[in-house]
């Protein structure tokens, strides 16, 4: 019995075939599409239960696939992206996603952070929300809708340039410093990114 139906878009076809095929053998329908024309398309057609993308490519983007999907089919969305710089998730703030994963990224981590997603939206089960309700949430929000976690990571990634187990590593070694929880630290760390991005702010 599937996990449930999920919409995979990526512009390489190679990380496109390696999530579905990951994703199916663990249990998920899978519907994918290589650019962002086709991916609403199919999910007008398909109505997934919640959608994995990637934000950079050619024509549509990421962004405005899940703005569609946001305002017109109540889809929950999640990102895959190598980019963690701060107007990138300024803007996957403002849109609602359900999580946001750094690539690199292999299927063995992407299909439990898919599972979780799902989890947290009741995707299988629950009807789709009313379009009123379909509003970005306010930064005060911000846990209930993106992992704190993984948005510190990519952080920590993009400033400094280190892989993902190394920015890891670094945002532990934050915690246990200034006697923080890891998601208590990794917090105060998307909270400071916020505050630099705002206007006025340097």
């Amino acid at each position: 019995m599937s996990k449930g139906k999920i919409l995979v878009v990526d512009d390489d076809r190679l990380v496109l075939a390696t999530l579905s095929y990951g994703l199916t053998q663990a249990g998920f329908e899978v519907i994918d599409a290589d650019n962002g024309d086709d991916a609403i398309l199919l999910a007008r057609e398909h109505r997934p239960e919640l959608a994995l993308l990637d934000i950079r490519m050619e024509g549509l983007t990421g962004f405005d696939v899940a703005a569609y999907l946001r305002e017109y089919l109540q889809t929950p969305f999640m990102f895959l992206s190598a980019f963690a710089d701060e107007a990138t998730v300024a803007k996957v703030k403002e849109l609602g996603a359900v999580a946001y994963l750094i690539k690199p990224l292999d299927i063995s981590q992407i299909v439990p952070a898919v599972e979780a997603a799902f989890a947290r939206t009741g995707a299988a089960a629950a009807p789709a929300a009313p379009a009123a309700a379909t509003a970005a949430p306010p930064p005060s929000e911000l846990p209930s809708t993106l992992d704190p976690t993984a948005l510190a990571v990519g952080v920590l990634m993009h400033r400094y340039s280190l892989p993902r187990d190394e920015a890891l590593a670094r945002l532990m070694s934050l915690a246990s410093a200034d006697g923080h929880s890891l998601p208590e630290q990794a917090r105060r760390i998307v909270d400071a990114v916020e505050l630099l991005a705002r206007p006025g702010q340097k």
